[in-house]
């Protein structure tokens, strides 16, 4: 997913698009056009969400994923033409999986269109596009903030840097992944979180993680790195090195999630989805515009 903003904007992907070439399926996938790709697994994770893999073959596999960076392909709703974004959890494996965390809305089209699809059937998806450009050293310290499935493009950055470095020495920027759920049983399913806590547990000095509930009512994770209660400004000051933000502090604060909480934490997007002003904790912990970035 590129933002939770951008997934309550619905694109008619007739007019941004080209129509469907016949040659698609033999091209590797493009942003330019939509390519057909096999749904091979679909589960059941938290309520309201599944776990979809699709598989590129390999004659379709792109070769610009070699950089670390945060991006997402588009998947149209065939019925009603409309496309959004979503970002793999691992990019594209050696096996040519796309992995996806994906929610189903009341209001959200493409969601509902997705979880109804079966195992065998063709998904039609665009890209990719990054969504943020990454380069380690740039940053001394990232703190990303994340909500529901806001998560996706943090776990798709670590699994490509932290994850991917062989060693512990290799990667010089810190990072602190700050998650909130509202139950236990909302948090991502184990395939997400036991590698953030494999991560946290044997890499401490590159990544932190720190795991939010409203409530624990209900079944579902019961682990004891539960934190009861949102992600506020005492949270995230107890996350930081240092007790507050200087203007020239080389850090970086990455908001994911559903619009209330971005404002909360960073401000509401500006106009078209722009960045905007950084408002809520951001601003009263003193962050500057190029310390913040809303996906």
């Amino acid at each position: 997913m590129i933002s939770w903003a951008a997934a309550a904007t619905l694109f008619i992907a007739d007019y941004l698009i080209e129509q469907k070439d016949p040659s698609a399926e033999l091209e590797p996938l493009l942003p330019s056009h939509f390519s057909p790709l096999p749904l091979t697994c679909s589960e059941d994770s938290s309520p309201g969400t599944k776990l979809l893999t699709l598989t590129v073959p390999p004659h379709m596999r792109p070769s610009l994923l070699a950089h670390k960076s945060i991006w997402s392909v588009y998947i149209k709703d065939d019925d009603i033409q409309v496309e959004r974004p979503y970002t793999p959890l691992e990019g594209i494996d050696e096996n040519g999986q796309m992995k996806f965390w994906i929610k189903k809305y009341p209001k959200g089209e493409v969601g509902r269109w997705l979880h109804s699809k079966k195992v065998g059937e063709s998904i039609e998806v665009r890209g990719p596009l990054q969504t943020w450009p990454w380069e380690d050293g740039i940053w001394d310290e990232v703190i990303m903030i994340s909500g529901g499935t806001g998560i996706t493009p943090f776990y798709q950055l670590l699994h490509s840097t932290i994850g991917a470095a062989r060693e512990k020495s290799s990667i010089a920027t810190k990072f602190t992944l700050l998650h909130s759920s509202r139950t236990p049983a909302e948090l991502p399913p184990s395939s997400i979180l036991s590698p953030l806590r494999a991560l946290a547990e044997t890499k401490p000095e590159h990544f932190k993680l720190h795991l939010f509930v409203d409530s624990r009512e209900g079944s579902g994770d019961s682990s004891g790195d539960l934190k009861l209660g949102q992600i506020n400004k005492a949270a995230i000051m107890k996350a930081l090195s240092s007790k507050k933000v200087k203007p020239d502090a080389n850090i970086l604060f990455i908001v994911c999630g559903p619009d209330p909480m971005v404002s909360a934490i960073a401000g509401p997007y500006g106009r078209n989805f722009s960045q905007g002003d950084v408002g809520g904790v951001l601003k009263e912990l003193g962050c500057t515009s190029s310390q913040v970035r809303k996906l």
